[in-house]
C-alpha cells in the first residue's frame, strides 16, 4: 500500500503494524509514543484491522491482541496502558502505575475523562480517535507527559490550555518547556460544520477568519488544527514546539480511522505516550 505523504510525521512499521509518530519526540530517548493506524492488527470486517475501540462492537479478544500487538510495536507492556474515558469534556485525570491496566484488563473505574496526564514512568497513556484531534504533551525537562482528545466541543472547551495549566500545576511544567504534537485528524479540507457549531467557535477570541471559510448556505469549514495551534500559543507553548500534523483522517480512510468517511461504521484509532526513564 502507498502511505500518504508527510512532511510532519514519521511513519513506523514493525512485524506489520505501521503507526505514525513525531520526530520531535522521536529525538527523546525516554519518551515512547505513536498514533496507530488501520494497518498490523486481527480484527475483521468494518474493523478491519488494528481497532482499538471496546465500545465499537468488535470482539473484546481481538481489541486486546491489537493493544498487545500495538504495545509490542511501540517497546511497552499493552499491561501499562492506561484508557481515557472519553465524552466530549475537558476533564483530565493525573494516573499512575496503580492505574495500569484500567480499560483493558481491569475497569475503568472512572467515567468522563478526554485527557490523562502523569509523570510515572510505569504507566503508558491511551486516547482514542476516529477523526477528533489527538494532543500530545511532552515536559523534556520535568520528565511529565499528557494526551488530551480534542473534537470540536474540547477544542472550543480548550483542553489543550487545561492541559498546559495541568502540566503546570502538578508538576511544576513551564509551558514554554514542552513539546505539544497535533496528530492526525480531520482537517480544514473535511471538517464541515454548520452556523451553530461556528458561532461555538467564534465565542473564541483568538478564532478568526483564518480559522475557517464560509461555503454559503449555512455551512463552513472550520481548522480545528489552527484553532488549537492558537489555543496552545495563548498557553504559553512556543510555536517552534508544536508539531502540526499534515494527514487528515477523512482523506486517507484506507490508511486512518475516520467517523465521517465511514459513516461511523468503524474501528477506532489511539495515541500512546510514556515515559522510559531507565533510557534517560
Amino acid at each position: 500500500m502507498q502511505l500518504p505523504y508527510t512532511e510532519s510525521l514519521h511513519a513506523n512499521e514493525k512485524n506489520g503494524v505501521l503507526y505514525y509518530s513525531f520526530p520531535s519526540m522521536d529525538a527523546l530517548p525516554f519518551i515512547r509514543h505513536g498514533f496507530s493506524t488501520r494497518l498490523g492488527g486481527v480484527s475483521e470486517g468494518i474493523y478491519a484491522s488494528m481497532n482499538l475501540g471496546y465500545n465499537r462492537g468488535d470482539e473484546a479478544e481481538k481489541v486486546t491482541e491489537n493493544y498487545r500487538r500495538m504495545g509490542e510495536a511501540l517497546g511497552v507492556d499493552y499491561r501499562d496502558m492506561v484508557l481515557s474515558a472519553q465524552t466530549h469534556t475537558t476533564n483530565l485525570l493525573r494516573v499512575t502505575a496503580a492505574d495500569r491496566g484500567r480499560g483493558i484488563t481491569r475497569e475503568r473505574g472512572y467515567t468522563d475523562v478526554d485527557g490523562l496526564l502523569t509523570d510515572d514512568p510505569d504507566v503508558i497513556l491511551c486516547t482514542h480517535y476516529a477523526d477528533c484531534v489527538p494532543l500530545f504533551f511532552v515536559d523534556p525537562v520535568r520528565k511529565a507527559v499528557g494526551m488530551a482528545h480534542a473534537g470540536w466541543r474540547g477544542t472550543v472547551g480548550g483542553i489543550g490550555k487545561a492541559m498546559v495549566e495541568r502540566m503546570t500545576a502538578e508538576f511544576g511544567s513551564d509551558p514554554a518547556d514542552l513539546l505539544v504534537g497535533i496528530a492526525p485528524s480531520i482537517g480544514p479540507c473535511c471538517f464541515e460544520v454548520d452556523t451553530p457549531v461556528v458561532e461555538e467557535f467564534r465565542k473564541l477570541p483568538l478564532f478568526d477568519a483564518a480559522c475557517f471559510t464560509d461555503d454559503g448556505n449555512g455551512k463552513y469549514h472550520v481548522n480545528l488544527w489552527e484553532v488549537n495551534r492558537r489555543i496552545l500559543l495563548s498557553a504559553g507553548v512556543t510555536p517552534e514546539h508544536i508539531t502540526v500534523t499534515d494527514l487528515c483522517t477523512r482523506c486517507h480512510p484506507e490508511v486512518l480511522w475516520s467517523h465521517r468517511a465511514t459513516g461511523g461504521q468503524r474501528g477506532s484509532a489511539a495515541g500512546f505516550l510514556g515515559l522510559r526513564l531507565d533510557n534517560d
